[in-house]
């Protein structure tokens, strides 16, 4: 996609990120935005924005790390919290509950579709940061081999309608054609 953040793309007439967030809102209680570098790009959400606990790029659960910390520091007694990509425009309405009731008596849940596991998309213990934590130290970087090791509950979503379309409900924009497509979605929607 030529650099910069997938997420402030415009979609229609905002960015990406902005429908992230209004569909995730109603279901959660605060929002942080997990992000590095100048934390002002994102100022007009009006959300804390914190940057990964450790040097260098170290991928997605350096990120989720870095969130589970923000809220275990800024949100005592919240045992749980969810994370969804800042590319993925079409999470469901219901992803928390599910992931919740899907999680039975695991300690965490993540989603799976038809296209495979979303290990970022999950219900985290908050608890399980220090977790993170060594692993990020010990050199690990797949989100999907972390959450297997922690017997994440896999949780499954079917395709979502939109606009007379089935789409996979966690597609995230990685591509020029995958932001047209999104586009095209939304306006039809």
């Amino acid at each position: 996609m030529g650099g910069g953040d997938k997420s402030l793309l415009p979609l229609s007439d905002r960015p990406v990120l902005a429908e992230v967030v209004d569909r995730l809102a109603p279901q959660v209680g605060p929002l942080v935005l997990s992000a590095n570098g100048d934390p002002g790009r994102f100022a007009a959400f009006g959300l804390p924005v914190v940057p990964d606990t450790l040097e260098g790029f170290h991928g997605p659960l350096a990120g989720i790390e870095a969130g589970l910390s923000w809220v275990r520091a800024e949100c005592p007694g919240v045992a749980f919290a969810v994370t969804v990509p800042g590319d993925t425009p079409f999470i469901p309405a219901d992803l928390v509950t599910r992931l919740a009731d899907g999680k039975g008596t695991a300690a965490m849940a993540v989603a799976v579709s038809a296209v495979g596991l979303h290990p970022v998309v999950g219900l985290w213990p908050v608890g399980i940061a220090d977790a993170l934590a060594d692993a990020l130290a010990r050199g690990e970087r797949r989100a999907s081999q972390f959450v297997r090791e922690e017997g994440a509950a896999e949780v499954s979503f079917a395709p979502v309608s939109i606009a007379g379309s089935e789409v996979d409900p966690f597609f995230n924009i990685n591509t020029s054609e995958d932001l047209d497509y999104a586009r095209d979605l939304a306006a039809r929607a």
